[in-house]
Order: C-alpha cells, then sequence, then structure tokens
C-alpha cells in the first residue's frame, strides 16, 4: 500500500505546462517543481519562461524553458521530440495556454473572435493530440486542462460596474468547450491508461485590477475573497499525481464556492 504522502510525490515525472510563465501557469509550474517533477516551462515569450526556469534551478528544483506556438503544429512537434530526446517520456501535461482579445458581445469583431480561437481551440486540440502520443505509447500520463467557472456558468456583469472590466465573449465558448473536450480525451485515452482532467479556478487577483472588481468580486464568493496563486497548487499536484490515479474525465471547482450558489 503507497504511503499517503508519497502519492503526491512526482519525483522523475517529466511535466510540461504550456502559458506556463502567466499568472495561474508559474504557480503550477512551482509546485509541480516542488513536488520532484522535472517541469518544462513553455509559451511564446522565451524570455520569460527562461527566467522562471533560472529561478527554479536557483533553489535546486527541476526546471526547462522553450519557446513554442501552440498554434503551429511543427513547433509542438519539434516540443514534443526535443523533451523525448532529453528525458525519453513526458508524463505530465498542463494545457494552459490562453489568448485573450476582444470585450463583450457588442464590444468584439469577428477577427478578435478568430484571434482566441487559434489558439484557445485549435491550439488545446494539437497540443492535446500530439503531446499525448508518448503517453500513449507508455501507457501512463496525466493531462490536466486549466479552464475557468465561466465554462460551468454565465458571468455576473455586475461585478464589472464602475470599472472598465468585462467579460469577453470568446471566454464561455473556449472554456466549455474545453471542459467538455476534457470528458472526449478522457474517453478516449483511458483504455491507453492516461487520465484527463480539469480545473477551473474563479478569478485571481492580479496586478493592476481595479479595486472596485476586487471587492465586487470578494463579495460575491462564499470564501470572501478572489484566488492567490497558493490556491492552484494543491489541486494542480493532486490531479498531476497518483494520489488521483482513479480519477480521470472530471472537472474540479477552485473557485472559494462561486459556483455553488
Amino acid at each position: 500500500m503507497s504511503d499517503g504522502n508519497t502519492m503526491f510525490r512526482l519525483d522523475d515525472r517529466i511535466a510540461l505546462v504550456t502559458g506556463g510563465a502567466g499568472i495561474v501557469g508559474r504557480h503550477i509550474v512551482e509546485a509541480l517543481a516542488e513536488a520532484g517533477a522535472t517541469v518544462w516551462v513553455a509559451s511564446r515569450d522565451e524570455a520569460r519562461c527562461a527566467g522562471i526556469a533560472a529561478q527554479l534551478a536557483g533553489r535546486g528544483l527541476n526546471a526547462a524553458s522553450a519557446a513554442c506556438d501552440f498554434t503551429d503544429e511543427a513547433a509542438i512537434k519539434a516540443l514534443r521530440d526535443k523533451i523525448l530526446r532529453r528525458h525519453g517520456r513526458l508524463d505530465i501535461l498542463f494545457n494552459n495556454a490562453v489568448a485573450r482579445a476582444g470585450g463583450d458581445l457588442r464590444h468584439s469583431t469577428l477577427d478578435e473572435w478568430e484571434q482566441t480561437m487559434k489558439l484557445n481551440s485549435s491550439g488545446l486540440f494539437l497540443a492535446s493530440r500530439i503531446l499525448s502520443e508518448p503517453m500513449q505509447e507508455a501507457r501512463s500520463g496525466s493531462i490536466v486542462n486549466i479552464a475557468s467557472i465561466y465554462g460551468v456558468v454565465g458571468p455576473d456583469f455586475s461585478i464589472y460596474e464602475g470599472t472598465e472590466m468585462t467579460n469577453p465573449a470568446y471566454y464561455a465558448f473556449a472554456k466549455g468547450g474545453m471542459i467538455n473536450f476534457t470528458r472526449y480525451l478522457a474517453s478516449y485515452l483511458g483504455p491507453y491508461n492516461v487520465r484527463v482532467n480539469c480545473l477551473s479556478p474563479g478569478g485571481f487577483i492580479s496586478e493592476g485590477q481595479d479595486e472596485r472588481f476586487r471587492k465586487a468580486y470578494a463579495r460575491r464568493t462564499l470564501l470572501g475573497r478572489m484566488a492567490v496563486g497558493e490556491d492552484i497548487r494543491g489541486p494542480a499536484v493532486f490531479l498531476a499525481s497518483d494520489a488521483s490515479r482513479y480519477i480521470t474525465g472530471q472537472n474540479i471547482m477552485v473557485d472559494g464556492g462561486w459556483t455553488a450558489i
């Protein structure tokens, strides 16, 4: 029988986090590395990814960085092959990269819609197909998709009143699609012993946010606050590790109770 603590360890695992330099991604990267994984930080912003990998390496953790456009099939294949040449396998994939453009329904253009879907839809498909191939061959792996509360419920536009913020039109479509695509992937990859799950966070505190928005958001949650980076770390390690070995096809809410009422 496995020790309860060791089930959460990721020693000798190779992980890739797309969009790993972002607000959420950097915390996932750090959590996986602290749990023992060798983590690849990848996005189009090579400098930011390299900076995060260097910080982790400075702490004695195992991390590497790579520039990758996740809308480019050839680039994803090249990254997969680079990881396989160095490590011989890929055990964990976090689909966290996201493209942002446009405003609400009235203030979004078709070009902005299509621009976001190139990554949020097509990029998700490409990364999942290409990067799951070595997992299928190894008959082992864990894929975690980072969705949102707004893939499950409609937006509460009242929390944006008095601010210049809004909920963009593309977001519900992209994140709702991701959640059901998670179920598709879990069904398809289950026979290969590859698990696929989803985390749906609520809003995160970030630099420069309007204080009026923060207060309105906090009032709307059962725990009375927005999320901080530490709130995603435990769920991320749980789904990546053997602690969730019998969980697949699920969407776990990390939202302070937002969707409970």
